[in-house]
Order: structure tokens, then sequence, then C-alpha cells
């Protein structure tokens, strides 16, 4: 009879740790799973801001070498509304990076990236200053790319 009862707890006991080391093991998954998500979503707000901000900067480069060139009203309007959009596209990535990336020299080189692109909407007063603006949102852009690069190096 003592060596039922001793074999029943010992059963119990055995489902008790069992049961106790899967739930674990299913809680290191589970974080594991949610620390990649995190890392995939950081990734694609910088890839998506960066790819954003050189759409812009193309843009901006159209529209102030349109204006530049005395491109008539219909070709300048277009390439106005063109900027707009791609204006525009920057607002969720770089609010995505903001919330998700918790790096300060990311969201700084993130601000000057995008703030060095609009300065290139009020230097169109000559060819050279267009491109002056476009070599200085560019090295914007690649200053943001090797920060969040070495955000993603250290975070690893």
């Amino acid at each position: 009879m003592i060596a039922t009862v001793l074999a029943v707890v010992a059963t119990l006991l055995g489902a008790i740790v069992t049961g106790t080391f899967q739930h674990l093991a299913a809680g290191r998954a589970e974080r594991a799973a949610a620390t990649a998500q995190l890392r995939r979503d950081r990734l694609d707000a910088v890839t998506t801001l960066a790819s954003a901000g050189s759409d812009h900067r193309r843009a901006l480069w159209m529209r102030g070498e349109a204006r530049l060139r005395g491109a008539g009203d219909t070709e300048r309007e277009e390439l106005r509304a063109r900027s707009h959009e791609t204006r525009s596209a920057i607002t969720r990535p770089l609010v995505a990076l903001r919330l998700l990336v918790p790096d300060p020299a990311v969201h700084a080189t993130a601000q000057a990236m995008v703030v060095a692109t609009y300065d290139m909407a009020d230097a169109a007063t000559s060819t050279e200053e267009l491109t002056a603006a476009r070599e200085a949102a560019r090295a914007a852009h690649d200053r943001f790319i090797d920060a969040a690069a070495a955000y993603f190096r250290a975070n690893t």
C-alpha cells in the first residue's frame, strides 16, 4: 500500500516538474519571439525612414532643378505635388523610429537627416546651392545610417 502511495506521489511530482519546465520553456520562447519581432520592427522603421528620406531628397532635387531651368507651370505643379507626397511619407517611419528605438543618437541623426532634406526646398536659388544642399542631405542620411548601424551592433 505504501509503495502504491509513493508511486502516485512520485507520478504527481513528476507531472508538476515536467509542467513547470514546459511552462518556463514556453515563456522563454515567447520572450525570444517578442524580442525578434521588436528588432524587425526597429529595423523596418530605420530602413523605411532612410528610404523615405531618399525619395524626398530626389523629389526636392527634381522640383528645384525644374524651377531653376524655368520648367512650365504644369511640370512644376506635378513635381510640387510629388514632393508633398514624399514629405508625407517621412512622417510614419519617423514616428515609429522615435517610439521603437530608444537611442538618442539615432533620434538626433534621424531628425538632422529630415531637416537637411527639407532644407533643399529653400536652396533652389542656384544649381550650386541646390547641389550643396543635396550633398548635405546625403551626408546627414549617411550619418543617420551609421548611428542606426551602431545601435543595432550594440543591441544584438
